[in-house]
């Protein structure tokens, strides 16, 4: 970072200089800053670990200024384990998509979580499979439209929409679990807030954390960046809720 006292925004030192491959609206790259920023305030950078899956953020590697790993579909949690085990003194945290986290990589996330791994996963949801084509997710809201639910979302076929957030809260083993969004600049600044506080517990040695954060999809959605934004607020939200649902430090978990 610079010392020029004049200057009061610019690119974080765990963020790359790169050009976003990213879909215009996409909010990765916002979720991507909030993560660089919490790792530069916190001073870990230096001693961070990220693992990337498959999915729009298969290439998450290039836009962070630290060490990456790459998993298979499903399997960061996984790799994230082995290595958190191996070496306990760095900072681990998976970033991962609904398809990757909430449907093949279920089993992973729900038993790392379950132990305790003192990692931190960035769960984004935008509620569709973003990379390979705009399928069904297991995030999908009912009555939405998508390339393999061209009528909507039928969930007297397909269930209804899965809650990670509220899944893992669940469970007795002691975590630091959130939902947040960055479809307005009030959530953005919430979001930070949270993602810090994720990254925070893990340097301590605390607890297992994630951070489940609300996204947008304009281009498999078929609406604008600002449409999309204003979706996530009138239809995601009101069925995934934000805040803090179980948080080791106030003995909740």
């Amino acid at each position: 970072m610079s010392n020029d006292a004049n200057i009061i925004f610019e690119r974080p030192t765990a963020m790359s200089d790169r050009i976003t491959h990213y879909c215009p609206g996409c909010t990765h790259g916002v979720i991507h800053r909030l993560v660089a920023e919490s790792l530069d305030e916190l001073g870990l950078r230096e001693r961070t670990v990220g693992v990337a899956p498959v999915g729009c953020s298969v290439l998450a590697y290039n836009y962070f200024n630290c060490d990456f790993m790459e998993a298979a579909h499903g399997r960061a949690p996984a790799l994230a384990t082995g290595f958190k085990r191996t070496r306990p003194d760095m900072i681990v945290f998976t970033y991962q998509g609904d398809g990757d986290l909430a449907s093949i990589g279920m089993g992973e996330i729900v038993h790392s979580a379950n132990r305790g791994e003192k990692f931190t996963t960035i769960f984004v949801n935008n509620a569709i499979y973003g990379m390979t084509g705009g399928q069904m997710a297991p995030t999908t809201m009912p009555l939405q439209k998508t390339t393999t639910s061209p009528s909507g979302r039928n969930v007297e076929l397909t269930g209804y929409p899965i809650r990670m957030v509220e899944l893992l809260s669940t469970l007795k083993t002691p975590s630091f679990i959130a939902r947040v969004g960055v479809f307005s600049p009030m959530h953005i600044v919430q979001a930070k807030k949270i993602i810090k506080k994720a990254f925070r517990l893990q340097a301590e040695n605390k607890c297992f954390t994630m951070v489940e954060v609300l996204s947008t999809c304009p281009t498999n959605w078929g609406i604008t960046p600002i449409a999309s934004t204003k979706w996530v607020a009138s239809d995601m939200e009101p069925y995934y809720p934000l805040g803090v649902f179980k948080d080791y430090e106030e003995g909740e978990g």
